[in-house]
């Protein structure tokens, strides 16, 4: 685990700088949105589509307060639908920080469901993670601060982020092996 106090940051002359930490709660959020007809799928229950761009409209709010600055979505793994979600339904997507590398961030999200007019608790009907990198104004990926657990939630989800983290690169790197095997092999072209 690296210092998650500080990050230095070298600019182009050389020098370095440090970059403050940041704890999860400074950018931590929730997108509340109501649930209508329109966003009906034919079986007559919210379309995936609609609750996945909810979930990268908050995470991406998360990442952009988190870093300072514009961030892009890099990936989203593991979107899990638990319960359809209706129309009606009130729908709040809870997004936070779990972990930061150089550049890029990991956003945990949960979407919870519950009737407009009814007083019975939220219930989750979804997750996701998402890899968001921090980008300057040319869109070329820029340091982003780290990101300080404060609870035992908090560091149990950092470490569950980097085991994730090194699952992707590991999977990443196997398939580039392999394709490269099978071009090396004339397999494909």
């Amino acid at each position: 685990m690296t210092d998650q106090a500080t990050r230095s940051e070298t600019h182009s002359d050389g020098s370095e700088e440090e970059i403050p930490g940041k704890p999860t709660a400074a950018s931590r959020t929730t997108l509340s949105h109501i649930m209508t007809g329109s966003d009906t799928n034919l079986l007559g229950t919210v379309h995936g589509g609609v609750i996945m761009k909810l979930v990268d409209d908050a995470a991406g709010a998360v990442a952009g307060r988190h870093s300072g600055g514009p961030a892009v979505t890099a990936s989203m793994d593991e979107m899990v639908f638990l319960e359809p979600v209706r129309v009606g339904d009130l729908v709040h997507v809870r997004a936070q920080v779990n972990w930061t590398g150089r550049s890029s961030m990991e956003v945990g999200v949960r979407v919870m469901a519950e009737r407009w007019n009814e007083s019975t608790p939220a219930q989750q009907v979804g997750s996701a993670y998402l890899v968001f990198a921090g980008v300057d104004g040319d869109g070329k990926p820029r340091r982003v601060p780290p990101v300080i657990p404060e609870t035992e939630r908090d560091k149990r989800r950092y470490q569950e982020a980097q085991i994730r983290r090194t699952h992707r690169l590991a999977r990443r790197r196997a398939i580039k092996e392999l394709r490269e095997k099978r071009v090396a092999d004339g397999i494909d072209d």
